[in-house]
This record gives C-alpha cells, structure tokens and sequence, in this order.
C-alpha cells in the first residue's frame, strides 16, 4: 500500500485556500516528502499527518515556492526530539542552499545529509522502493522525479525443489536475501517467480513539455504534472516562463499511457481550474484539477 497526499496545489505564493505544492508519499513505515514550501507544515497539519517521521526531502529546484519552508520544518521536527537522520535529494548546489536556509536553524538533534544529483538521470535505492530523478526543462535546473515500489514474484516451490534448494534457506530466500553455504551462493530469484507489477508515482512541475517526462511517466499509476495555466490565451506565456498549460499536461497523459492525472502547481491567478477540466478532459479524460489534500491509497494489483 502507497499513500500519495497532494498537500498543496499553489505555485509562486500561498493563499488563504491553496498552500504551496508540495507531495506526500508514505510506504512501509517511510515517509517521502517532494518539495516544501512555504505552509508545507500547515497542509500536514490539515491532512492530520506529522513531519517528525519524514525520512526523505526531494527537491525539484531552489526556487522559493519550493524549498522556503524548510527551516521552518527542520526546526519542528528538531523541537519534536527527533534524533533519526533526514536525508535531503535535490540537484548541484544542495547543500549551499541548505546551508544557507539553516542559519535560521542551526542547531538540530538530528543529522541532515544531502545528496546532489549529479546526471541527467539517477536512481537513489532505499529497502523495498527506488527514487528516481529525471532532469526536465525549467528556467533553472530542474527535476522531476518517480518513485517505484518494486514486488517480488511469488514463491515457486516447484522451482525450489527442482533446483535443490534447502529448505530451511526458503524463507531467507523469499525475503530477498542472498545466502552463502557450504561453498554453493544462493539467490532470491532461485525460489522465486518472475517479477509482479509494483507502484509507481511520476511527479514533475515546473517544465516545459519534454520527452523525459513521457518516458518516466510510462507505467505510472498516478501522474501529477503542474497545470499553471487553463486559460487558452496563457500558451506564451508558459513557453516564456518555462511551466506548462492544463492542455500540455494532458497530452503527456495521454502519450504516457497512464490511468490518471493530477493537476497541481496553479497560477495565483487561476482561481477555478475545474472551469476548463471541459476542453483538458478532451485530450485525457482521467483529469482532475486536484485541490489541497487530495489523497489516494494505491495498492497492488490482485492476483
């Protein structure tokens, strides 16, 4: 099960009914959040969740609707007693920029890590899931990112016992672990089927429609992509501020081949942006102009 919270919808500012966009991911005990914001903490307070178990930060860029409210989080969960170390994912220029944002919040019981990205694209590891970071085109540096959790096959005992493997190795084995004795490597995929279909999120704000977008969004269960603006007229002005239209977005849906699209990341200008769900939902029926909060519990297929 993947719990996915769109906390806020906002780009450029907050409002009194739209925080600044940020993304919750929560899986196996692992908290994920994409982008903090100025009110990032206050949207969680809404959704009723807590920023003390927050294991992970990315960033998709240093603009301040992006990163403004991290000071303020790092200081809430230092005055929570959190000991555990926070590891923050973002492109070059990470650790300047928290180094900076943390004169206002120098003394932490914890330790931060940061991570740059270093690659057009790059994969971060964790137990039981994969972050991946894919460079997109904004007027800085910029990236989206997926988050993939990956489901081993079923245990296949007529392949266990076909090949010999000790028993009491199988439940070792079936974990995923890698066994050696008596001189003979055991591996996973020896007791185990083929892989099943996992989870995967594909978020990106902040770009002009780029094919690494379509790519990474291939397979996804969710695809969240900014909609800054809806109105027809506003086509140029994207293209000169580096974001996308509602009507991009939805192309990328479209071509990607996914279930459904989320909109998110709204101009403060745009104060209704279901008003043109009619014309988006032309291109890719499955559109929702999502708004703060909304949240999907995302299981794996039934088999």
């Amino acid at each position: 099960m993947l719990d996915v919270s769109l906390l806020g919808t906002g780009g450029m500012m907050p409002l009194p009914y739209r925080w600044l966009t940020s993304l919750m991911l929560r899986y196996n005990g692992k908290s994920i959040l994409i982008d903090c914001g100025e009110g990032t903490q206050i949207a969680l307070r809404e959704k009723g969740w807590s920023p003390n178990p927050i294991d992970i930060i990315c960033f998709t860029h240093y603009h301040a609707d992006h990163i403004s409210g991290l000071p303020g989080m790092l200081l809430t969960m230092g005055n929570a007693e959190r000991k555990e170390p926070l590891l923050l994912i973002g492109p070059r220029g990470l650790t300047k920029v928290v180094s900076a944002l943390r004169t206002i919040a120098p003394e932490l019981p914890f330790e931060v890590r940061c991570q740059e990205i270093g690659e057009e694209e790059q994969i971060f590891p964790f137990e039981g899931f994969q972050i991946k970071a894919f460079r997109v085109s904004h007027s800085v540096v910029c990236y989206g990112y997926s988050m993939v959790v990956e489901r081993a096959g079923r245990f296949d005992r007529e392949r266990a016992l076909a090949g010999e493997i000790p028993m009491k190795l199988w439940s070792r084995l079936q974990k995923g672990e890698t066994i050696e004795q008596d001189g003979i490597r055991y591996t996973p995929d020896m007791v185990l089927g083929p892989p099943r279909k996992g989870l995967k999120v594909t978020y990106c704000t902040d770009s002009r429609p780029v094919d690494a977008i379509t790519v990474n969004a291939q397979g996804s269960d969710l695809l969240i992509l900014e909609g800054m603006y809806g109105e027809p007229d506003k086509l140029v002005k994207a293209k000169e501020n580096r974001h996308m239209t509602m009507y991009e977005a939805a192309r990328i849906a479209k071509a990607a081949g996914v279930p459904e699209l989320w909109l998110t990341h709204y101009s403060p200008s745009l104060m209704r942006p279901e008003e043109y769900l009619g014309d988006v939902r032309k291109i890719f029926p499955d559109t929702i102009a999502a708004r703060d909060g909304r949240t999907v519990e995302l299981n794996f297929e039934e088999e």
